[in-house]
């Protein structure tokens, strides 16, 4: 990273971005050209590894692109606001970046996601239909492999107080 300087390195810290932002962008080789797209998601940690369950259709590019290379990059990020410093304008963020394997979940693992992804979007009380929902969604898990994030905070730190974290120094 070449501006180490705000570089996110607690592992925690990073989790805390994931469980405040509210999509990631899903990159992956797409032929020609890459292929980007958002979409929203749950996760989980456990022994310093994050785990991504997202969902959709059953069928289209995206599988499609999955079952030729599994391999994809994700990206977060929690923009808060433009500002002005030295005489330029630049933004005050977080953002997590990770690379990691995408593999379609079955059954009780789907079931978990679906659950998680719900629970992420604000809906942990929702009651749905196991069996109707994997009817109708394939659910995927991505296991980031690397993982990284980075911010920025350029005021006193009022802002990054609200946020529940310090600014980079």
């Amino acid at each position: 990273m070449r501006r180490s300087d705000r570089e996110i390195t607690s592992f925690n810290e990073v989790v805390n971005v994931l469980y405040r932002a509210n999509t990631i962008r899903l990159g992956l080789f797409g032929g020609e050209y890459p292929y980007v797209i958002h979409l929203s998601y749950g996760f989980e940690t456990s022994n310093g590894c994050i785990a991504l369950y997202i969902h959709g259709a059953k069928e289209g590019l995206k599988h499609d692109l999955l079952v030729r290379n599994n391999r994809v990059c994700v990206e977060t990020d929690i923009f808060h606001r433009y500002v002005e410093v030295s005489g330029s304008v630049t933004v005050e963020y977080e953002s997590v970046i990770g690379f990691g394997i995408a593999e379609t979940v079955v059954g009780a693992e789907a079931i978990h996601g679906l659950a998680l992804l719900l629970t992420h979007c604000g809906y942990s009380a929702f009651e749905y239909d196991d069996k109707s929902a994997l009817d109708a969604v394939k659910v995927m898990k991505i296991t980031l492999t690397q993982f990284t994030g980075k911010r920025r905070f350029v005021n006193d730190g009022a802002l990054a107080g609200s946020t529940g974290i310090e600014p980079a120094t």
